[in-house]
C-alpha cells in the first residue's frame, strides 16, 4: 500500500509499504480517509524533531479515517464508523491517562509522523483508545481537523485559560489553523475576538468567522491597537502560538491579572520576560500542548451543531505534499491544508 516517508530534511517520497496484520488485542484497523497538516509537520520536515527518530518515517500527526476491522476486547467501535485519531502513543494506564489528562502520559512513546509512523499511509492499525466515534452530523474533514487544530484549542481555550462569556481574547495568526478554530470557539462560548493576521484579504476572512475586531499586524503594532480597543485596560486572554515575534506584545496586551496561554513557538523558541511587569501585573502564563482525548469529543460534538466548522485553505495530493509545507512554512495560508485518501 500506499504511504509517504519522510527520508531527509526537506524530501518526502511516496512509496509502497507492506499492509497491516490484523489488529491485535486492543486495537482496530483503520482506513486514512484524510490528513490534516500542521506545523508540527513542518517543523520534522525541516528536521526540528527534538527527539530521536528513525528515517524514513511516515509523516502525518493529525487524522481521521473509517474502522474497518477491529480486535479482540474491543468495544464502542464497529466497522464503518469514521473515526478522529489522537496523535499520540499514550499507555492509557499511568495516573494522568486514568485521570483523562492523556497529554500528560508519564509513558508516552511519541507523536505519530514526528517520532512514530504517521498517518500518512493507506490504512494501518492503532489502539482503539486512540479513536473517537464521529458523530453522523460530522463529515470527513471535521474529523480530520479535530485532533490537533480544534482539540488543542478546545484544551487551551477552556481546561487551561479558563474563557469564560463576556471576557475579551486576543488570538494570534487568525488566519492560521488553530486561529481559525480558536475565534470561532471563543465567539461560541460569548467572548469578544481580537485577532491579527498579515494582509487586508485575510482580514475579511477574520471577520467572516466571528472576529469583533482584525488587526493587520504587518501595518499596524498590534499591543498599541489592543490597548485603545479596551480603554488601555487589555485582554482577559491571550492565544499564543507564535512566539519570540510576537511576546513582547502579548505580554503588554493583558489587562492586569490577565492569563496567556501558549502552544507554538513558529518564530523562535526562545524570548525574554520583563519580570518586573509578570509579578506586579500579576499575569499568569500557562503552556498547553495537544490535548485531552475527550477533547475531541466534545470538539466533534459542537462541530455537530454546526456552529462552528473547519477552515479549509485547500487540498492536495500525496505528489505535492512538500509544496504544501513550504507553503505553510511561509504562512501563506489561511485555514488547513488537507491531504486526502482515496
Amino acid at each position: 500500500m500506499r504511504a509517504l516517508q519522510l527520508v531527509a530534511d526537506r524530501r518526502i517520497e511516496a512509496v509502497d509499504i507492506a499492509p497491516p496484520p490484523p489488529p491485535a488485542p486492543g486495537e482496530a484497523t483503520v482506513a486514512i480517509k484524510a490528513v490534516a497538516l500542521n506545523h508540527i509537520d513542518v517543523w520534522g520536515w525541516r528536521g526540528m524533531a527534538f527527539a530521536k527518530r528513525k528515517m524514513p518515517l511516515v509523516v502525518g500527526a493529525e487524522a481521521c479515517g473509517v474502522v474497518e476491522a477491529i480486535g479482540e476486547g474491543v468495544t464502542g467501535l464497529a466497522p464503518g464508523q469514521l473515526v478522529a485519531i489522537y496523535g499520540a502513543r499514550t499507555c492509557g494506564h499511568c495516573k494522568a491517562c486514568r485521570e483523562k489528562r492523556d497529554n500528560l502520559c508519564e509513558n508516552v512513546e511519541g507523536v505519530h509522523g514526528f517520532h512514530l509512523d504517521g498517518f500518512a499511509q493507506e490504512r494501518m492499525n492503532i489502539a482503539a483508545r486512540q479513536l473517537i466515534p464521529a458523530p453522523a452530523e460530522v463529515d470527513v474533514t471535521a474529523a480530520a481537523v479535530t485532533p490537533i487544530t480544534f482539540g488543542t484549542v478546545e484544551h487551551m481555550l477552556f481546561d487551561n485559560a479558563k474563557l469564560e462569556a463576556g471576557e475579551t481574547i486576543l488570538v494570534h495568526a487568525g488566519g492560521s489553523g488553530i486561529g481559525t478554530a480558536a475565534i470561532q470557539l471563543a465567539k461560541l462560548a460569548g467572548a469578544t475576538v481580537i485577532t491579527t493576521v498579515g494582509s487586508d484579504a485575510k482580514m475579511e476572512k477574520a471577520r467572516a468567522l466571528g472576529a469583533d475586531h482584525v488587526i493587520n499586524y504587518r501595518e499596524d503594532r498590534f499591543e498599541g491597537v489592543v490597548r485603545k480597543l479596551t480603554g488601555k485596560k487589555g485582554v482577559d486572554v491571550v492565544f499564543e502560538h507564535v512566539g519570540a515575534d510576537t511576546w513582547a506584545g502579548s505580554m503588554l496586551s493583558m489587562k492586569k491579572g490577565g492569563r496567556l496561554v501558549t502552544c507554538g513557538s513558529t518564530s523562535g523558541v526562545s524570548t525574554t520576560i520583563n519580570l518586573m511587569q509578570l509579578f506586579q501585573q500579576q499575569l499568569r502564563i500557562i503552556g498547553s500542548f495537544g490535548c485531552r482525548i475527550e477533547n475531541m469529543a466534545t470538539v466533534m460534538a459542537k462541530q455537530a451543531t454546526g456552529k462552528v466548522h473547519p477552515v479549509i485553505d485547500s487540498e492536495v495530493d500525496f505528489d505535492h505534499l512538500d509544496d504544501a509545507l513550504a507553503r505553510m512554512e511561509s504562512r501563506d495560508v489561511f485555514g488547513k491544508i488537507l491531504l486526502r485518501n482515496a
